[in-house]
């Protein structure tokens, strides 16, 4: 007897005398009893009523068909997908036969992103990209291929990018930034034949409402501070770069920023003028800066021949200092331009100066500042200032006195 069976086969008497094999169980709540003159025959009968009451159990049920065993298991998948569809599986065939067009070759993501990063190299050879940019691609797509592993660029479709983009709930001006790196390599991609069509303009862009005055700005008695601390801290030997970043607004970003780039000689205090040259400048834009009377003063007190524009191990030694001073990522930038705006009251001087647009001035930092302040920003003198021969007057001085 098959114990594990749902029905078991028996030897049975019959009224006559004669041995049949019984077949018993139970299917649809009925008893069934049925006899043959074999075992073999029973056993047939037995598997018979097996399949019976696992199609009764679980909704699978035997039907003729010319599809193979694989097909019939994707047929099953794609019903459980559709499930709470209310289209049916043909008319989402038929879109897809409509729309969906096969991408002229397969190219495996990893292979695209080595292409994409090599064509994008060769632009930064070109001076084409700054470093930052070439770093971020570099980022961002390492780790769309973590995430995509194994698959080909036309396996990337946009809920699935929208999902990749919404990994870690990044602020809105990150998503953008991503997805614009994506939307260049999609483009690389269609370019090639390695997709059919670009998913990206699928995927959402946010619209960011600017609020003016979000910049973020050192009070007087902070840049006070700082400046104190660059007299009083190892000899001086921060005070060119605070002066230059603070009362000239190089960008003070380090190791990409413009003050990186900056050489000495591009101070001409006799005339009274920083050059900025495009290979400098972040916008590749040269630009001249006009020298204030202070700065004047703090590069005659510390010399650039004597004192060096970079300190050494700068990044160690700055995030030592730059929480007690409130030095954050172009803090020094900002508050020049807006205590520039405050003093001269002068959106078009602020833009040439800064190398900024006016309506990035006017969206961030208009009326930020008041003028007296602005007054006293450029006023902040070395302590020794007194010893020094009096600077010449800046060209903005000399148009704010008439």
């Amino acid at each position: 007897m098959n114990h594990a069976a749902k029905f078991i086969i028996s030897e049975f008497t019959n009224p006559s005398g004669e041995i049949v094999f019984r077949v018993t169980g139970w299917l649809d709540g009925k008893r069934i009893r049925k006899n043959f003159p074999s075992r073999t025959e029973a056993e047939a009968e037995r598997q018979v009523l097996e399949i019976q009451l696992v199609q009764t159990e679980t909704g699978i049920r035997t039907a003729a068909t010319r599809l193979t065993d694989d097909q019939l298991h994707e047929a099953e998948t794609v019903f459980r997908l559709l499930s709470a569809q209310v289209r049916s599986l043909s008319f989402f065939v038929e879109f897809a036969l409509a729309n969906y067009r096969e991408p002229e070759r397969q190219k495996m993501l990893s292979e695209a992103i080595t292409d994409y990063i090599a064509a994008k190299e060769h632009e930064f050879a070109q001076d084409q990209l700054s470093i930052p940019q070439m770093d971020r691609i570099r980022w961002e797509l390492n780790r769309l291929e973590r995430n995509f592993s194994k698959q080909s660029v036309a396996e990337l479709t946009a809920p699935r990018l929208v999902e990749f983009l919404e990994v870690g709930r990044p602020g809105m001006k990150t998503h953008n930034n991503r997805r614009g790196i994506l939307s260049t390599f999609f483009k690389y991609a269609f370019q090639r034949g390695w997709v059919a069509d670009n998913p990206i303009p699928k995927v959402p862009h946010f619209r960011i409402r600017r609020k003016r005055g979000q910049a973020q700005t050192l009070s007087l008695a902070q840049v006070k501070a700082v400046m104190e601390f660059a007299e009083t801290h190892k000899g001086g030997i921060w005070v060119p770069y605070f002066a230059l970043c603070l009362f000239a607004g190089i960008r003070p970003g380090v190791p990409n920023g413009e003050i990186t780039k900056f050489k000495a000689e591009a101070v001409d205090l006799d005339a009274g003028i920083i050059h900025i040259s495009a290979d400098v400048s972040k916008v590749r834009e040269p630009r001249k800066i006009v020298i204030q009377p202070n700065l004047a003063a703090w590069l005659r007190a510390y010399p650039l021949k004597k004192f060096p524009i970079i300190p050494g191990n700068f990044k160690k030694r700055r995030q030592k200092f730059a929480k007690q001073l409130g030095l954050t990522h172009d803090v020094l930038r900002h508050t020049f331009i807006s205590m520039f705006v405050a003093k001269f009251r002068s959106i078009g001087e602020a833009a040439i100066q800064a190398g900024n647009s006016e309506s990035i001035i006017r969206k961030h930092y208009l009326d930020l500042k008041s003028p007296e302040e602005g007054a006293a920003f450029f006023d902040i003198m070395p302590k020794h200032a007194a010893t020094l021969p009096p600077p010449r007057a800046s060209a903005v001085d000399v148009q704010a006195a008439a």
